[in-house]
């Protein structure tokens, strides 16, 4: 398993990180246990979660994925060995039922946050602690166009990245992260800290896979230059570049079946981009789902690949693609379909 430095903070962490918000709610507690046994036996040290998981969000089981890893934690004896990042919910309809509404990034809503995820990880350290979208409005899950409110009540940046100090200098956090974050965002942040003396920003969990690469648009250079790494999620694009939902499947139980509303990946022109790289990889031999993922683990800007599964099998699959390596000939194609399709599902 490759490792890769987390930012500039020292944590080492493997290339897959293992993604966990189906625990709690397509994933039993055993379940998840045993997907995070053979996560860490395949050399996986990080693990990805979020106060408001399972997904999707709703009160029966919001903090159960958490818990789930918490307890496997404590039964494994092995926090010493894990780096555990998880993220604190933003404003948002729909989400009162998350510490009562009160999600501000303020000093005290962020203290809060962390004590009840400390609480349920059964732990007295987050390794590393992200925002899980901005406070202010911005162009982030697939909105492309930005619109300015003037207006808005917004917690000032540096307010926000003061409450995240405190709980490092607490002991609480190690690190702290974004995710949903634009360019301007992450360098405000940066440039904030260097002011400021605050903490760094460490990474960006944002989507990136072969039918959205919007982030090579401005964040891969701050990534590179910053030292401010991808944690890419939805690597297969919500289960589409598998190939399973083509030609008008849906499977029974799958992601999509189940949760039918979320449409980002299935559009018709994200549809027709999906065939396109399924072809490609049959053409070659291989899985579509392997080539999907050896790509996005390939990109220069990148920490981790954040990788999840519903069934063992799935994720040996997942797991399987860090050994891969994809021939000229195949990233060639992968660029040509890009070349046609930019960015069909961003």
């Amino acid at each position: 398993m490759k490792i890769n430095e987390l930012g500039r903070t020292g944590l080492k962490v493997s290339r897959l990180c293992l993604g966990t918000m189906t625990f709690g709610e397509q994933n039993s507690e055993a379940q998840g246990h045993r997907q995070l046994d053979m996560a860490f036996d395949h050399g996986v040290n990080f693990i990805d979660t979020a106060e408001m998981y399972s997904f999707p969000g709703k009160p029966e089981t919001q903090g159960s994925t958490e818990k789930i890893i918490g307890a496997w934690m404590k039964a494994r004896a092995n926090r010493s060995h894990v780096i555990v990042a998880t993220k604190i919910t933003g404003p948002g309809s729909g989400l009162k039922h998350v510490r009562g509404g009160r999600l501000r990034l303020t000093k005290e809503n962020v203290a809060e946050a962390v004590d009840l995820s400390l609480k349920r990880l059964q732990t007295d350290t987050i390794d590393l602690y992200q925002t899980h979208w901005p406070e202010r409005p911005a162009n982030y899950f697939g909105q492309l166009d930005y619109v300015h409110d003037e207006a808005a009540d917004l917690t000032p940046m540096e307010e926000q990245l003061d409450a995240l100090a405190a709980q490092v200098k607490a002991g609480k956090i190690r690190a702290i992260g974004v995710s949903n974050e634009t360019p301007w965002g992450v360098m405000k942040f940066l440039e904030i800290a260097e002011r400021a003396g605050l903490p760094r920003v460490a990474s960006i969990q944002n989507p990136y896979n072969l039918i959205c690469r919007t982030f090579e648009v401005g964040l891969s250079e701050i990534a590179i230059r910053e030292d401010c790494g991808l944690l890419a999620y939805s690597p297969l694009a919500f289960g589409a570049l598998t190939g399973k939902y083509l030609n008008g499947n849906n499977p029974e139980g799958s992601r999509h079946a189940l949760f039918p509303r979320f449409q980002r990946y299935f559009k018709p022109a994200g549809v027709k981009a999906t065939e396109a790289y399924v072809a490609l990889a049959r053409e070659h031999g291989l899985e579509p789902a392997g080539m999907a993922l050896a790509y996005v683990n390939s990109r220069p800007f990148l920490t981790a690949t954040i990788i999840g599964a519903t069934t063992e099998e799935q994720l040996a699959a997942n797991l399987r693609s860090e050994d891969m390596v994809l021939a000229d000939e195949v990233v060639e194609g992968i660029e040509a379909i890009h070349a046609q399709h930019a960015n069909p599902a961003p």
